[in-house]
């Protein structure tokens, strides 16, 4: 089964670019998109719909064109589920999961904690509801991997630039002590397990900088797996010169 999660910084332009079907033709089993930033009548039918695949949409119930997660799947599953059951961080569209038939799936576009304290607030809250929400699904049986844009660089060598970063949200200790622990509770950093001390690998880069062309980036999209089902877990990357976002699609095969 291969898996590919992207944040697509608005799903109408990246498929009106041309950037959105070329990605199913790398035959992916699921498809988890972050920061799609449309309700599902706003999208194309070709991308609300993809043959052989079904498709399953969050987005914000007040503000429109911001936020918002999507999921495509060639198996249907057992049940899907829109968020975490707390309204005050429901609200937003950025949680979606199915589950299928041995494997939980969760796409997350967890918040930026920019734009001032009572947004960094509201994300160390929503880490904290998740964590907990992720450790309830553990405790009913289920085996989950959940990916995403994370919206913080975890060690040093996750951003091109750590020391000019000290105290810039992503990149917080507050923020980062967040990973520390859902790692402390079993969920592996699936690409960390593969490439413990790679370096110079990020999935954003700004655009207003051109950071791209520099790679001056940052790794803020992650795979997490618990780690009882991490051993059937066969590869994992980057598609790192896939454009049509400040992000690259990252993948794995399970």
């Amino acid at each position: 089964m291969k898996i590919i999660s992207w944040n697509t910084n608005g799903l109408r332009a990246t498929a009106k670019q041309g950037f959105f079907t070329p990605l199913f033709a790398k035959k992916p089993d699921i498809v988890c998109l972050q920061e799609t930033k449309a309700m599902p009548e706003q999208l194309p039918e070709n991308v609300r719909s993809v043959f052989g695949y079904y498709s399953y949409f969050s987005h914000p119930k007040i503000k429109k064109g911001y936020s918002g997660v999507a999921i495509y799947t060639k198996e249907k599953p057992r049940e899907v589920f829109y968020g975490m059951g707390i309204k005050k961080l429901d609200d937003e569209g950025r949680l979606l999961g199915i589950k299928l038939k041995n494997l939980t799936i969760i796409t997350g576009y967890f918040p930026n904690g920019g734009a001032g304290p009572h947004r960094l607030k509201y994300k160390l809250e929503f880490y904290d509801a998740f964590l907990k929400f992720i450790l309830k699904l553990r405790k009913n049986g289920e085996n989950v991997i959940f990916c995403g844009d994370v919206n913080t660089a975890h060690e040093i060598i996750d951003l091109a630039r750590p020391k000019a970063n000290e105290e810039n949200t992503g990149f917080l200790p507050i923020e980062r002590a967040w990973i520390d622990k859902v790692i402390k509770n079993k969920f592996i950093d699936v690409f960390r397990k593969f490439y413990p001390k790679k370096i110079n690998v990020y999935t954003y880069w700004d655009i207003k900088t051109r950071a791209r062309d520099r790679n001056v980036g940052w790794r803020l999209d992650y795979f997490f797996a618990d780690e009882k089902i991490v051993s059937k877990i066969k590869s994992t990357g980057m598609l790192s010169d896939y454009y049509g976002s400040d992000h690259c699609p990252i993948w794995l095969e399970i």
